[in-house]
């Protein structure tokens, strides 16, 4: 019996440090990760270095990512000529439904899925466990602000990097 007990804790504190390692800190670097868009394209997401780049997970199911989509489409408007980016990365298990959404809320800018809800290895990757959950990352590529507020967003989009 104390041997189970003993391969259990150490099957369980194995598994806490892989999903501590697998969370992305501020001052991390954007992730090596590679998703189809809704355009059927595979995009790597380290590609926008070079920008601000604001990752949003959401799903087509949650309703303040939802309601926060109409933020986002307008912030977009206005700075997606002012070297930055948002990448939308939908953990949403049903396709239909995510695109359906992406037409009827007018989004524009890069669309991601990752359709295995919150075992989607970039949910993981990210430590996503609520939506939405949201990523800010400077021109270099170094996570500033997790789930920052829209006026860090446009501090950081109007620095000179």
């Amino acid at each position: 019996m104390l041997k189970i007990k003993n391969i259990l804790s150490l099957g369980l504190i194995l598994f806490s440090i892989t999903l501590t390692q697998a969370q992305i800190k501020v001052g991390d670097k954007l992730p090596s990760i590679t998703l189809k868009s809704n355009n059927n394209k595979t995009v790597k997401l380290d590609s926008f270095r070079g920008k601000t780049v604001l990752v949003d997970f959401w799903a087509s199911w949650c309703a303040p990512c939802r309601v926060g989509n109409k933020s986002l489409v307008k912030l977009y408007e206005k700075y997606k000529g002012q070297n930055f980016e948002i990448v939308s990365i939908s953990i949403d298990t049903d396709e239909a439904k995510w695109l359906r959404a992406i037409e009827k809320d007018k989004m524009k800018h890069t669309q991601l899925i990752d359709p295995k809800g919150f075992k989607a290895p970039s949910a993981i990757s990210f430590g996503v466990e609520a939506l939405p959950a949201v990523y800010l990352f400077d021109a270099s590529g170094k996570l500033i602000s997790i789930n920052p507020t829209e006026k860090q967003i446009i501090t950081q989009i109007q620095k000179k990097n």
